[in-house]
This record gives C-alpha cells, structure tokens and sequence, in this order.
C-alpha cells in the first residue's frame, strides 16, 4: 500500500484534457447501452439537503462492466450559490480500479456535470426529436443552457437558438457567446412561450425546484417537438406535460425515487428509459407528428462512462498532482 497513489484533477485538469461534446456523447451513449443490456449498477442516488430549500448534495455510484468503470461521485447544488459568486453545482469524483477498489483518481465533477449533462439531452435527441431539427429554444441560460446546446449540435443541424432568462440581460448575454461560438442565429426572447411555440427543440435548464413554477402551458410545445426537462418539470405544467405522446426517463427507479421526495408529481405514464431506447428495445419516435418528451434526472453512469477517457486523457498528457494514498 505504501505504493499506491492517486492521480488527482482539479477543475483547470478536467477542461485541460480537451475532451470534445462529441466524444462525452459517444460515451454517455455507451454507459446507456450497458445500462439497456443490464451490464450496469447503479442505486438510485441518496441525498441531503444542508439549510433546506431547494439545496441538495448527492451520492451518486454506479458500475458500469463494459467500460470497466466504478467510482462515485459527491456533488452538490445550492441555488444561492450565484449570490456569492459560486457555482450552483459543485462536487468530485472518485474512479475505482474494477479489479481490486482502490481508487485512482479524485477529480472535480464540475465540468462533468455539464457535458455529460448536455450529452443525456443528445443521446435522447437521437431517439426523440425529428432528425432536420434545427431550431431550439432554450430557457435559463446558464451552464446547462449551453452545454445542452452544444451536445444538440453534435447530433442535430442546429441553425437557430431562440433563448428566454428570468434574470434581466441573461439572454443577451448567452445570444451575444452562443451565436459566436457555435455558429447559430441566436435571438434573446422576453416571453418564455417565445422559447417554445415554433421550435423543433426545446431545453428547460432553470434550477430544480421541489414547488415548480409550472410556466409552459398546454399548446405551447408544437406537435413534433421534442422537450428535454434538464431541470425536473419545473418548467411543465402537468396539462402540457400530458400533452406528450411519449415521455421517457434516463432511470425509472430514479423518477420514482424523486417522486417520493415530491417532484414529478403529475407527469404521463412513462414510455422507455434511455437505456431502452439506446437498445431498441422500446420504439423512440415512429411518427413526425409526436411530441416527445425526456426528463433525464442526471445518473451517475452518465459520470463514471466519461471518468475513465478523463483519467487516461490526464496520464498521456501529464496533467495533474500524483498523491499518496
């Protein structure tokens, strides 16, 4: 033991590797192709919630036996964070080695958190939205709001981002990065309905909230949409939800697990997990017309699919501080 290290990656390190969306999506992908052939572990995710509120920090294991992949990872949420000048999501992540458990890696879960968040969305998009889709809406402009972006344009023609932020100057701000970066004809919005009436795609990535604010009415999301709920279905209210003529889930036991702390209270029957869907083993859209919906609750196999191309990505490359065990 006296021998044993651990290679530990602070958040500069993880974004220092260069993994591109696509390669996150590609691997998030697969995590969920073991999932559908029942090659994964993974609990649904435990949590506290420190002062209350919609505050949270989650345990989140999982094992996933073809990417030879296990660890878990501690990762918080405190919406009051942005009145400090801290993120709202924060956390590490420990890679195990599969054949003995030692760990060997700590590394900061921030970054993660984001792509592989975003890369969910891709993963279901495939499935789920009409392949010429090509414009978004999103609403709430922050992390998520711009990596679930970029993972949509590593599987969709994106042209046209419409975007909508309760928080004044937000939307300009994301239009103004947004439209450079990827290339996209962006327009701010001052109406969330703007954000979601005549698109292919619409993404809700405001902060999870266990009393959703309800804001998308019934008629809103276009027949052959197709909704990702970053943020639970805060955004939803249940008449619109149910206007679905599929909604699916990263993880059934998950969803249920939530429902029981109070969220998804009024939501369609479940069609398909992601896994089912990655394994065609439940239809994703069959007609042009459907309006699909996935409310993907972020699992830890989206995290322990891409620790494993971080933790060789830092070792060719040098990056990050060996330590002691």
């Amino acid at each position: 033991m006296s021998d044993a290290r651990i290679l530990y990656l602070s958040r500069d390190d993880v974004v220092g590797v260069g993994l591109s969306m696509a390669e996150v999506v590609e691997c998030v992908e697969a995590g969920f192709r073991e999932k559908g052939h029942g090659r994964a572990e993974m609990p649904p995710k435990p949590g506290i919630h420190p002062g209350g509120g919609d505050n949270f920090i989650h345990a989140m294991p999982a094992y996933i036996q073809g990417l030879r992949s296990a660890g878990v990872k501690w990762v918080s949420g405190f919406p009051g964070n942005q009145e400090r000048g801290l993120p709202y999501i924060t956390g590490l992540l420990v890679l195990n080695d599969v054949d003995t458990g030692l760990p060997l890696a700590v590394m900061d879960c921030t970054w993660i958190t984001a792509m592989r968040t975003g890369a969910a969305t891709a993963v279901a998009a495939r499935r789920l939205a009409r392949p010429e889709s090509s414009v978004v809406g999103v609403l709430g402009c922050g992390v998520q709001g711009r990596s679930n972006l970029e993972a949509l344009q590593a599987v969709l023609p994106i042209t046209h981002v419409r975007a909508y932020d309760v928080a004044p100057g937000t939307a300009a701000d994301y239009t103004a990065e947004v439209s450079d970066r990827f290339g996209v004809a962006a327009t701010a919005v001052s109406s969330p309905r703007e954000a979601v009436s005549g698109c292919d795609v619409v993404v809700t990535a405001g902060p999870i909230q266990k009393h959703p604010h309800r804001t998308i009415q019934r008629g809103w999301l276009d027949a052959g949409a197709f909704a990702s709920l970053v943020d639970y279905d805060c955004y939803f209210d249940p008449p619109a939800l149910h206007e679905a003529d599929k909604f699916c889930t990263d993880d059934i036991p998950q969803l249920r697990l939530a429902q029981t702390a109070g969220y998804f209270a009024n939501i369609p029957p479940i069609h398909a997990d992601l896994g089912e869907l990655v394994t065609g083993r439940k239809p994703g859209r069959e007609r042009p017309e459907e309006r699909t919906i996935a409310a993907n609750l972020g699992l830890a196999i989206d995290d322990m699919a891409v620790a494993p191309l971080l933790y060789q990505g830092a070792q060719e490359k040098g990056i990050g501080t060996w330590l002691c065990l």
